[in-house]
């Protein structure tokens, strides 16, 4: 399989070396410009990160300018598993790379992916030897639980944002996980989106946006609001 790239991404408004570097993980039937246009939403709050989309080096069957990270040709849990597994390492060598580059520490680094990509930032972000600053997984979930325990090897804070009727990621899988990682320790939160199928909304952008600047850059903890969902009883 291809080497990952950088792709498209936003530099720091502080127009000097970044302090923070928030790497974004697209899906399957998503592309990385997509995500880089959400994260104009969090640039504000966040000055002095940079975001930057990582490419998959595998090209998507009849879509000439799309890519995947693994073959969803067959998307039982075992093939996912596998296509994670593959890419892994491949996502880690370009994490290492990217903080090298920018010379900034695991702490300054956060993962945002939707559907493979939240898989993916999910199964990497848990095993760096080094805790990042936290995960954001819009609809995606933990399939191999069951390695997990042996596996993992940092708590960084999770949140996981999911369409209750996600019909390509059942919402019960985003459950599931929340509870194993509660399980092993993980700081975990949920947000769960009413009516909402396999895809990004408003309030699950505003709501990561909240979650990253508060981890990210250090910020006191806010208040619960309304974005909140079923996890403001969590966050003590």
């Amino acid at each position: 399989m291809a080497a990952i790239v950088e792709g498209p991404l936003i530099a720091a408004l502080s127009c000097g070396k970044p302090v923070y570097l928030v790497v974004l993980l697209n899906g399957h039937d998503s592309d990385s410009r997509t995500l880089i246009n959400h994260a104009l939403n969090w640039v504000p709050t966040m000055p002095k990160a940079e975001f930057l989309a990582a490419e998959p080096g595998l090209a998507r069957d009849g879509v000439p300018s799309g890519r995947q990270w693994f073959d969803m040709a067959d998307d039982g849990p075992a093939k996912m598993i596998k296509g994670v597994k593959t890419v892994a390492p491949l996502l880690d060598n370009f994490l290492d790379e990217m903080l090298a580059k920018r010379r900034l520490p695991e702490s300054h680094l956060a993962l945002v992916g939707f559907s493979q990509g939240a898989m993916l930032a999910l199964h990497v972000g848990l095993r760096r030897p080094q805790q990042m600053a936290a995960i954001v997984a819009f609809s995606g979930a933990v399939f191999d639980l069951d390695s997990l325990a042996s596996e993992i090897r940092s708590k960084p804070p999770v949140l996981l944002i999911h369409g209750e009727s996600d019909p390509v990621v059942p919402f019960v899988t985003m459950t599931d996980t929340k509870s194993v990682l509660k399980a092993h320790g993980v700081p975990v939160k949920s947000m769960k989106r009413p009516g909402l199928r396999h895809e990004m909304d408003d309030d699950g952008v505003i709501a990561a946006g909240e979650f990253l600047t508060n981890l990210v850059v250090h910020k006191p903890v806010a208040k619960p609001n309304h974005h909140d969902e079923d996890h403001e009883r969590e966050h003590h």
